[in-house]
């Protein structure tokens, strides 16, 4: 008797433990083999995971990279085990210490058509709101295969602003109540800018939407490596320019765009956790410390440091561009200046 497809997956599992489907022994379920679904995976590493639907599972590949944009570059993807059809409509936190520990998040999900399925080469057209084209898969190493796109993308260059303006916070004069719902950073001041990432390019708008310049912002050319950050994923953050000890550091407090998907619907709480596993991190660039629902704490540091300011922002609240919004509170310091 043929082993099930699902045993390597459910030997990795404990249904009682893990939130995942966890179907039991049996025949897999027919379908059309034309469902796909990506997920955002914040696990040890942040990673994407590709699963397509193939003979009652969904095959299923880990990409560090997500899907290539363009046909220049090839992007690692690591083979994994078979997965449930369930699993395509999963998103949920997989308790820290099980396999696959962290946060998953349905990046997209549609249909695709399948052009070739060896053991040497998988072509296929994806149809999804964020990811559609011609894509490739073939194996190298073991476990190890790799992606690459066929069609040329849908446009190129950096990714467009759009019109993005930075969403703003209301002034009170005391912090939420209800702290617990709250995440808190603190307000160092600078100069509000979203940064468009691509191309290994960074180019930076102000609060007003016009572009900054060294001439108007000064220490400006000592961000252009950030362009090269975030895996070198095309990106749009929004934070403030400052100048803290004498360096000019990008703090980083959100991102709104990243690769192919727009953001700007997750909570507050999920943005900043996938910020923070982006590890933007460097002399001159970081994320902003960030503390869920500790705002008596951040105040006092705040106060003892001489800080003007708390922001204290609603963890389920989505980003509201160019909005001033009771989602974001500013709660200024009575010493601060």
């Amino acid at each position: 008797m043929p082993a099930d497809k699902l045993d390597t997956y459910r030997s990795k599992r404990d249904a009682a433990r893990t939130p995942e489907p966890v179907p039991e022994p049996g025949p897999p379920p027919t379908g059309n083999d034309d469902t796909f679904v990506i997920q955002e995976h914040h696990a040890r590493r942040l990673h994407w995971d590709l699963r397509l639907e193939r003979d009652g599972v969904l095959v299923s590949w880990a990409i560090p990279k997500c899907l290539p944009l363009d046909r220049t570059p090839n992007h690692l993807a690591v083979h994994t085990e078979d997965h449930p059809l369930e699993y395509a409509t999963f998103e949920g936190e997989i308790a820290a210490g099980e396999y696959g520990g962290g946060l998953m998040l349905i990046w997209d999900r549609g249909t695709y058509e399948t052009e070739k399925w060896t053991d040497r080469e998988i072509k296929f057209v994806l149809h999804g709101s964020r990811s559609s084209g011609r894509y490739v898969l073939f194996p190298t190493d073991g476990k190890n295969w790799m992606i690459h796109r066929m069609d040329p993308p849908p446009r190129e260059g950096l990714p467009p602003a759009d019109g993005l303006r930075p969403m703003l916070a209301e002034d009170r004069k005391r912090p939420p109540r209800d702290q617990e719902a709250y995440g808190f950073e603190f307000d160092l001041g600078g100069t509000r800018a979203l940064a468009i990432l691509g191309e290994g390019k960074a180019r930076f708008i102000g609060a007003d939407g016009v572009p900054l310049t060294p001439r108007t912002t000064p220490g400006l050319e000592e961000l252009a490596g950030l362009g090269k950050a975030a895996w070198g994923l095309p990106a749009v953050l929004d934070g403030r320019i400052a100048e803290v000890g004498g360096t000019v550091i990008y703090m980083i407090f959100d991102v709104l765009r990243l690769n192919t998907g727009d953001l700007l619907g997750r909570s507050y709480r999920d943005r900043r956790r996938t910020l923070d596993h982006l590890s933007l991190r460097d002399r001159h660039w970081q994320p902003t410390p960030w503390f869920p629902g500790d705002g008596e704490a951040v105040l006092k540091v705040a106060g003892d440091q001489g800080i003007p300011a708390v922001l204290a922002k609603r963890l389920d609240s989505p980003y509201l561009p160019g909005a001033r919004s009771p989602y974001w509170l500013r709660v200024p310091l009575e010493t601060g200046g």
